[in-house]
């Protein structure tokens, strides 16, 4: 029998991606979207990739008594959670919002896996725990700072809420920490939806390129950094979805070394937004129109991934460049 897996917030851009992967993998899989950041079109586009149709189940997690009646009517090997707001601007504007979105959600969800004994858990975090770290790149032993923006916190909390209940529970659990995913599945069926002004920079810079955004704004050029412009971790989502399959796999397969285990999931390698710029130019043939602003709130300078760790213990490892990832949201982009 396959192994189903229910996948909250399995339309949104990291969820569908991860959909297709497991879909590919032979697992069987329910999908919980409330379609608050998401459309209802991605459950056919998911079909066309993989050929099969996830049971798809429009549900809002902060409905408690909706998520256990969920759990009580539906038996899950596992859970991968990924429903939740996940702005930093968007958070500092609307706090309470996040906190409830992102908070109250996965208690209810980890109190009705607990309730039918359902212990394998994937958490979607984020390197946002690690605020703005001391030493680059950043391990898993990097210290959690004061969080940032109450998105980051949301994360942090959340993983705090699953360390405590595997202490007095058979939950079994990974936290994957994503540094910042972009790119889309090369098919162009599925990409990334932001729905009105994008929080993120690639569909920014597509959206730009594409003539639906008169200019592209670039928040602050006098960071330490080699061009002054702020470094992440750009992580193609095919790559990301693919880690969600590896870390599901340890914890069916009991390979697990802790109850909770945290592992940072990147390419190990950071850009500068304005690298960022001209690795889309290069790829895409167009020249951008974008000038320099002043510092977003709750930004950070510089963030990428060691991942050792990944590579070692899940065997897993970011294959794809940061022209990878903007050539296929740009082939997105264009279908839209």
């Amino acid at each position: 029998m396959a192994k189903k897996i229910l996948v909250t917030g399995g339309l949104g851009f990291i969820g569908s991606h991860t959909v297709v992967e497991l879909q590919s993998e032979g697992f069987e899989v329910v999908i919980i979207d409330n379609l608050y950041n998401s459309k209802i079109e991605v459950l056919d586009n998911i079909t066309k990739i993989s050929g099969v149709k996830p049971t798809y189940i429009n549900l809002d997690l902060r409905d408690k008594n909706a998520v256990s009646a969920f759990f009580d009517g539906h038996k899950v090997d596992g859970v991968i959670h990924f429903a939740a707001s996940k702005a930093v601007g968007e958070s500092v504007q609307k706090p309470l919002e996040y906190y409830e979105n992102n908070i109250a959600a996965l208690i209810y969800v980890l109190s009705a896996m607990q309730k039918n004994k359902v212990s394998n858990f994937i958490f979607s975090s984020s390197c946002t725990v690690y605020g703005q770290a001391d030493e680059l790149p950043i391990t898993e032993n990097a210290p959690i700072k004061f969080a940032e923006s109450p998105y980051g916190n949301t994360k942090q909390i959340g993983e705090e809420i699953i360390t405590d209940t595997t202490k007095t529970s058979d939950l079994n659990a990974i936290a994957l920490r994503y540094f910042n995913p972009t790119g889309a599945h090369p098919s162009a069926i599925i990409g990334e939806l932001p729905i009105g002004v994008p929080q993120n920079l690639v569909p920014f810079i597509t959206q730009t390129g594409a003539g639906i955004r008169a200019e592209l704004s670039v928040f602050g050029d006098d960071y330490p950094t080699v061009d002054g412009t702020a470094v992440r971790d750009y992580i193609h989502v095919v790559d990301l979805a693919k880690a969600h399959i590896v870390a599901l796999k340890r914890l069916i397969g009991g390979t697990n070394k802790t109850q909770f285990e945290t592992f940072n999931i990147g390419t190990g390698k950071g850009n500068s937004v304005l690298e960022v710029i001209k690795a889309f130019e290069k790829v895409s043939g167009k020249s951008l129109n974008y000038k320099i602003v002043g510092r977003r709130e709750g930004d950070i300078t510089a963030a990428y991934a060691d991942t050792t760790l990944a590579n070692n213990e899940l065997g897993w490892k970011a294959e794809q460049s940061i022209e990878d990832a903007l050539r296929d949201a740009w082939k997105w982009q264009q279908t839209l």
